[in-house]
């Protein structure tokens, strides 16, 4: 097997277009980290609604028993 390039410094030129193939890799590189960290950020905000919405539920469940065993009595 032959490698396509005699060297690193052809590599990194790549026939002329390094500009061109590089600017290409570097955009979606940073395009895949933005939407990786903007799923990142969306779950942590959803799982914490979450939460809070479930804590909230529990503290009007409490005190709709509170207010159920009170007007028993």
């Amino acid at each position: 097997m032959t490698p396509a390039f005699s060297s690193w410094q052809a590599f990194f030129a790549m026939g002329g277009y390094g500009l061109y193939v590089w600017i290409a890799v570097a955009s979606a590189l940073i395009s895949l980290l933005a939407l990786v960290w903007h799923t990142r950020w969306q779950r942590k905000t959803l799982l914490t609604e979450i939460q809070r919405r479930k804590s909230r539920e529990a503290r009007i469940a409490s005190s709709r028993q509170k207010s159920e065993s009170e007007a028993a009595v």
